[in-house]
């Protein structure tokens, strides 16, 4: 039972019929619009008297209705007096909180639903039957954004995102743990990647703003079945770890743009140690200093054009053909050459995987 919801309804609900009256819930907990108007002393007695007994009655000036759930009392309702009226605005509150619970309860197994399921501790043949009887629609476009924060928070981040994606019907937001908030987000339409990515950038960027900390998103594919979601979930986390490795710099990364990085995560260290050892002459990686490998990634980005990566890095077209000449020498790669720039670029980002790797360990 939510403690916010019902001490709103309960400070509403004594405006209108100007008593005060609340709930006990079946920890004997007291949820009242007036923190005094309930004793311990009288607070003990009501729940003594109704282990034995479920109908109204009053006590010491209240009049008490327990409301009952599979057999046993969900919660006790009271309201300031003992006359008819009393009794007939009990009866009032137990619509009113009967259908706020049920909204709530409705929603919180909904989200436990969804975590779970995302978490892999619901069985994959059960996840159809429990979505139809949580009333969760099973075809539907969805994706997963993962975000991650850099620090833990006071859970602002989740309650900031749960503003930003109000329709708690459709959208669901679940805390994973301290630092990671999956929005499980349903769509309209086929969106674009570039669509996805402008939702993840509004996300950092409110993150930032609002709670003054880094976040970065993870972007899952799109699915059009509620059985899927599981997998955009776990496609989200990778495009995390792989930017991570990567490209740590990047703050919002889809899976669907990793790129050949996916495949190398994917790949055994023993088999990426091997390829590394076929690849270069022993003891080259080491071989390449800070100003080696920052022309080699403007070579890389300018298409491996030699006027353009000279003219960006203010250098002479000589001094750029000296160090690509260097390069070819310390590795035995030509990186002038297509085919042998590609496994040059490729034995790198192994190289960075392994790295990062150690660094765990």
């Amino acid at each position: 039972m939510n403690v916010r919801y019902f001490q709103q309804i309960t400070h509403q609900m004594r405006d209108v019929m100007n008593r005060d009256l609340g709930l006990i819930t079946d920890g004997g907990f007291v949820i009242a619009s007036n923190d005094n108007c309930i004793s311990n002393t009288d607070l003990e007695c009501v729940l003594s008297f109704t282990e034995d007994n479920i109908d109204t009655f009053t006590y010491n000036g209240f009049t008490y209705k327990p409301i009952v759930a599979m057999g046993k009392i969900d919660y006790i309702i009271f309201v300031k007096g003992d006359d008819s009226l009393a009794r007939n605005y009990a009866d009032i509150l137990q619509v009113s909180f009967s259908s706020v619970k049920s909204l709530y309860d409705d929603k919180h197994d909904r989200l436990n639903f969804i975590k779970n399921f995302l978490l892999d501790n619901i069985l994959p043949g059960d996840v159809l039957a429990k979505a139809a009887e949580l009333h969760l629609s099973i075809e539907a476009r969805r994706v997963v954004f993962l975000i991650q924060t850099e620090k833990i928070t006071d859970f602002s981040a989740l309650e900031l995102v749960e503003n930003m994606f109000p329709n708690k019907q459709s959208d669901f937001i679940v805390s994973v743990d301290e630092n990671n908030i999956a929005l499980v987000k349903e769509l309209d339409n086929e969106p674009s990647l570039s669509e996805l990515q402008t939702i993840a950038k509004n996300i950092c960027n409110n993150i930032n703003s609002e709670i003054m900390t880094s976040a970065s998103v993870g972007i899952g594919t799109v699915v059009s079945n509620i059985k899927e979601i599981a997998r955009s979930y776990k496609e989200a986390r990778v495009a995390l770890e792989v930017g991570k490795v990567f490209d740590d710099e990047k703050k919002i990364l889809s899976y669907e743009d990793l790129g050949i990085g996916r495949l190398i995560y994917q790949l055994p260290t023993t088999l990426c140690e091997l390829f590394l050892t076929e690849v270069f002459k022993k003891g080259s990686i080491e071989e390449l200093d800070q100003e080696i490998i920052f022309t080699i990634q403007k070579f890389f980005e300018n298409n491996l054009n030699v006027s353009e990566t000279s003219r960006q890095l203010y250098v002479h077209r000589n001094t750029l053909v000296y160090r690509l000449d260097k390069i070819q020498k310390i590795t035995g790669l030509d990186l002038r050459i297509f085919d042998q720039a590609i496994i040059f670029k490729v034995a790198m980002m192994v190289n960075k995987y392994l790295t990062s790797n150690t660094t765990k360990i």
